[in-house]
């Protein structure tokens, strides 16, 4: 006898949870660097180069997991990588070395990124049960579980709880909540095709290769992501050099960031399913280079924060769009092309900060915003291809 395939919304409330977890998971190991720095003894510069080992093992986690879950399956990937990454962020609280905690995050770094192309992939899934987008409100779900781990982590370390004693409690509550919902996972076969591969669509045209889509998929990913990068590194840093603002007034210029782009990621499901995915890459894309332009620019310091949150919002919602666009390319190879997307985008994500930091050598910070204010733009231009035009099929001689 057949067990019957998982129920939607319980998918999805599963989906919900691996999204959170993996945003609760990061966000304690973010507020508990400076502990974990003291306590190994390492330098800013060790710690700068382990960064970059963990960058370096997410990216392999997502290029590995993307092929796995296509042969695997969600219902096993999905909740192995998110106990490995439970099971890894144990490690940095009891590291006494840098080789300790190097080792530690390269684990935490490979099921981070396992986990990333595993739930993204599984999320396209459950999209396509339902009959309109669902995506933006997951990642919305991420940064939940990143406020979360700022406010948990915040009182953790208030109370003076070791670090060891709470990145353990929460690795293993990511190993329980990893476990308990993988039941609830569903995989491709559980649902029908995404209409853009039913028969009467397929039969008279000629689309463009996967293959040469998702690299377009994935250099936008990668502009938007990498414009992300830079509001989450820069933007605090920016409001109290240019403007002369205090750190606390600083702040709040990410807080307006994070704050518009999570409240972007709740509504943008509703948007896209009105206007579409290539609407709200490209509208997002322009509204992201004038809010930027205008935090850049702007001399007083409530119109920057304007422009900071305008730059949030515009950028919410367009990388799910292409996500969703990268997974449904193929049914058979979705967690591939996902990893090819999802890692560009990451390769963003960690070049941005680092692209600006090397031109304020030669330029004030402001005028340096102008490079993702031009690849938002360049996303605007081309976001057109999460909606391609097919070409007819050629027409039989004679």
């Amino acid at each position: 006898m057949t067990t019957a395939p998982p129920r939607p919304r319980a998918a999805r409330f599963a989906t919900f949870m691996f999204f959170g977890l993996n945003g609760f998971a990061m966000g304690m190991w973010v507020v508990h660097i400076p502990n974990i720095e003291r306590a190994t003894g390492i330098s800013h510069s060790t710690l700068g180069a382990l960064l970059l080992v963990l960058g370096g093992a997410a990216f392999a986690g997502m290029q590995i997991s993307g092929p796995l879950v296509d042969r695997l399956g969600h219902r096993r990937l999905v909740p192995a990588a998110g106990v490995l990454l439970g099971l890894a962020l144990c490690g940095p609280g009891f590291a006494n070395s840098w080789w300790a905690l190097g080792l530690s995050l390269i684990l935490f770094g490979f099921g981070n990124g396992a986990i990333d192309v595993g739930m993204n992939s599984h999320a396209v899934v459950v999209e396509r049960a339902y009959p309109r987008p669902i995506m933006a409100a997951f990642h919305a779900f991420w940064s939940i579980g990143g406020a979360f781990a700022a406010v948990i982590g915040a009182a953790t370390l208030g109370g003076g709880v070791p670090t060891g004693v709470t990145l353990t409690a929460t690795g293993l509550f990511c190993v329980l909540l990893s476990l308990v919902s993988a039941r609830f996972l569903m995989e491709p076969a559980d649902v029908p095709s995404p209409a853009s591969e039913s028969p009467a669509e397929s039969a008279p045209v000629r689309r463009r290769p996967p293959g040469r889509v998702v690299w377009l998929l994935g250099l936008l990913a990668l502009a938007l992501m990498l414009s992300e990068g830079v509001a989450n590194d820069w933007a605090a840093l920016h409001m109290e050099k240019v403007l002369g603002t205090s750190s606390s007034t600083a702040a709040l210029a990410y807080g307006a960031f994070a704050v518009a782009m999570t409240t972007g990621r709740f509504l943008t499901d509703r948007v896209a399913a009105w206007a579409g995915p290539a609407a709200i890459v490209r509208y997002g894309a322009a509204l992201a280079a004038v809010g930027l332009s205008i935090a850049a620019a702007a001399p007083w310091v409530p119109l920057s924060l304007v422009g900071w949150a305008l730059f949030g919002l515009g950028l919410s919602g367009g990388v799910p769009q292409l996500f969703t666009a990268a997974g449904n390319l193929d049914t058979r190879a979705s967690g591939a092309l996902m990893a090819r997307v999802v890692g560009l985008g990451y390769v963003g994500l960690l070049a941005g900060p680092a692209l600006i930091g090397g031109l304020t050598r030669w330029m004030p910070l402001n005028v340096t915003f102008a490079v993702p204010v031009v690849l938002c733009v360049l996303a605007a231009v081309f976001a057109g291809v999460l909606s391609p035009k097919p070409e007819p099929a050629e027409q039989p001689v004679g």
